[in-house]
Protein backbone atom coordinates (compact mmCIF):
# COMPACT_ATOMS: atom_id res chain seq x y z
CA UNK A 1 0.00 0.00 0.00
CA UNK A 2 1.46 3.36 -1.09
CA UNK A 3 2.01 6.34 1.19
CA UNK A 4 -0.81 8.87 1.22
CA UNK A 5 -0.99 12.54 2.10
CA UNK A 6 -2.94 11.70 5.27
CA UNK A 7 -0.39 9.10 6.39
CA UNK A 8 2.52 11.47 5.80
CA UNK A 9 0.89 14.36 7.68
CA UNK A 10 0.09 12.01 10.60
CA UNK A 11 3.72 10.84 10.49
CA UNK A 12 4.77 14.50 10.79
CA UNK A 13 2.66 15.01 13.88
CA UNK A 14 4.18 12.04 15.73
CA UNK A 15 7.73 11.77 14.34
CA UNK A 16 8.57 15.36 13.31
CA UNK A 17 6.55 17.51 15.72
CA UNK A 18 8.60 20.67 15.16
CA UNK A 19 7.77 20.59 11.44
CA UNK A 20 4.12 19.88 12.21
CA UNK A 21 3.90 22.77 14.72
CA UNK A 22 5.51 25.13 12.21
CA UNK A 23 2.75 24.26 9.72
CA UNK A 24 4.61 22.02 7.26
CA UNK A 25 2.08 19.84 5.38
CA UNK A 26 2.23 17.46 2.42
CA UNK A 27 -0.24 18.48 -0.31
CA UNK A 28 0.31 15.80 -2.95
CA UNK A 29 2.55 12.80 -3.53
CA UNK A 30 3.01 10.26 -6.29
CA UNK A 31 5.94 8.27 -7.70
CA UNK A 32 7.31 11.27 -9.61
CA UNK A 33 6.41 14.36 -7.58
CA UNK A 34 5.74 15.67 -4.08
CA UNK A 35 4.36 19.06 -3.02
CA UNK A 36 4.75 20.38 0.52
CA UNK A 37 3.56 23.75 1.79
CA UNK A 38 4.02 25.94 4.80
CA UNK A 39 2.50 29.34 5.60
CA UNK A 40 4.55 32.15 7.09
CA UNK A 41 3.25 32.90 10.58
CA UNK A 42 4.46 34.01 13.98
CA UNK A 43 5.79 30.61 15.09
CA UNK A 44 8.06 30.17 12.04
CA UNK A 45 9.27 33.71 11.40
CA UNK A 46 12.71 35.23 11.68
CA UNK A 47 13.47 38.76 13.00
CA UNK A 48 13.14 40.13 9.45
CA UNK A 49 9.42 39.31 9.19
CA UNK A 50 9.82 36.40 6.80
CA UNK A 51 9.98 32.63 7.17
CA UNK A 52 12.99 31.27 9.04
CA UNK A 53 15.36 29.39 6.72
CA UNK A 54 15.22 26.22 8.81
CA UNK A 55 11.44 25.99 8.34
CA UNK A 56 11.95 26.26 4.58
CA UNK A 57 14.60 23.53 4.84
CA UNK A 58 12.20 21.24 6.74
CA UNK A 59 9.54 21.63 4.06
CA UNK A 60 12.03 21.27 1.20
CA UNK A 61 13.59 18.15 2.73
CA UNK A 62 10.18 16.59 3.25
CA UNK A 63 9.31 17.19 -0.41
CA UNK A 64 12.34 15.10 -1.42
CA UNK A 65 12.30 12.59 1.45
CA UNK A 66 8.63 11.71 1.10
CA UNK A 67 9.26 10.51 -2.45
CA UNK A 68 12.20 8.42 -1.24
CA UNK A 69 9.94 6.90 1.44
CA UNK A 70 7.25 6.30 -1.20
CA UNK A 71 9.63 4.30 -3.41
CA UNK A 72 11.20 2.39 -0.50
CA UNK A 73 7.73 1.32 0.66
CA UNK A 74 6.83 0.38 -2.92
CA UNK A 75 9.97 -1.81 -3.20
CA UNK A 76 8.89 -3.96 -0.25
CA UNK A 77 12.51 -4.09 0.99
CA UNK A 78 13.99 -2.92 4.28
CA UNK A 79 16.06 0.07 3.13
CA UNK A 80 17.51 2.83 5.28
CA UNK A 81 17.64 6.46 4.13
CA UNK A 82 19.66 9.42 5.34
CA UNK A 83 20.45 12.95 4.19
CA UNK A 84 24.18 12.97 3.48
CA UNK A 85 24.51 16.57 2.31
CA UNK A 86 22.45 19.61 1.45
CA UNK A 87 22.76 23.05 -0.09
CA UNK A 88 20.36 25.92 -0.50
CA UNK A 89 19.87 29.26 -2.20
CA UNK A 90 17.46 31.92 -1.01
CA UNK A 91 16.37 34.42 -3.65
CA UNK A 92 13.42 36.29 -2.13
CA UNK A 93 11.80 36.88 1.26
CA UNK A 94 9.51 33.98 2.08
CA UNK A 95 6.14 35.38 3.16
CA UNK A 96 2.62 34.01 2.73
CA UNK A 97 2.21 30.38 1.67
CA UNK A 98 5.38 28.77 0.31
CA UNK A 99 5.05 25.56 -1.69
CA UNK A 100 8.01 23.27 -2.24
CA UNK A 101 7.91 20.93 -5.22
CA UNK A 102 10.25 18.04 -5.98
CA UNK A 103 9.93 16.38 -9.40
CA UNK A 104 12.87 13.97 -9.02
CA UNK A 105 11.00 10.74 -8.32
CA UNK A 106 12.59 9.16 -11.38
CA UNK A 107 16.05 9.25 -9.75
CA UNK A 108 15.11 6.93 -6.92
CA UNK A 109 13.97 3.74 -8.64
CA UNK A 110 17.35 3.14 -10.23
CA UNK A 111 19.20 3.72 -6.95
CA UNK A 112 16.87 1.36 -5.08
CA UNK A 113 17.29 -1.38 -7.70
CA UNK A 114 21.06 -0.94 -7.57
CA UNK A 115 21.27 -1.11 -3.75
CA UNK A 116 19.06 -4.22 -3.73
CA UNK A 117 21.16 -5.91 -6.44
CA UNK A 118 24.60 -5.05 -5.03
CA UNK A 119 23.95 -4.58 -1.32
CA UNK A 120 26.00 -1.39 -1.54
CA UNK A 121 24.78 2.04 -0.52
CA UNK A 122 23.75 4.50 -3.20
CA UNK A 123 23.61 8.30 -3.17
CA UNK A 124 21.69 10.73 -5.35
CA UNK A 125 20.78 14.42 -5.32
CA UNK A 126 17.21 15.70 -5.36
CA UNK A 127 16.03 19.29 -5.85
CA UNK A 128 13.13 21.07 -4.14
CA UNK A 129 12.03 24.49 -5.34
CA UNK A 130 10.01 26.81 -3.11
CA UNK A 131 7.63 29.36 -4.61
CA UNK A 132 5.28 31.90 -3.08
CA UNK A 133 1.61 32.53 -3.90
CA UNK A 134 2.63 34.66 -6.90
CA UNK A 135 4.64 31.69 -8.29
CA UNK A 136 7.89 33.57 -7.60
CA UNK A 137 10.79 31.37 -6.55
CA UNK A 138 11.92 32.12 -2.99
CA UNK A 139 14.39 29.29 -2.45
CA UNK A 140 15.94 26.24 -4.04
CA UNK A 141 17.37 23.39 -2.00
CA UNK A 142 19.25 20.28 -2.98
CA UNK A 143 19.52 17.21 -0.77
CA UNK A 144 21.93 14.31 -1.26
CA UNK A 145 20.16 11.17 -0.08
CA UNK A 146 21.98 7.99 0.86
CA UNK A 147 20.13 4.68 0.81
CA UNK A 148 21.29 1.20 1.78
CA UNK A 149 19.59 -2.14 2.14
CA UNK A 150 19.51 -3.31 5.76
Amino acid sequence: MALSVTKLNTFLMFKLPSAFLCGVRVLTINEAKCEVSVRHKWINQNPFKSMYFAVQAMAAELATGAIVMYHIKDSGKNISMLVANNKGNFTKKATGRITFVCNDGNLIKEAILKTIATGEGQTFWMKSIGTNEKSEQVSEMDFEWSIKIK
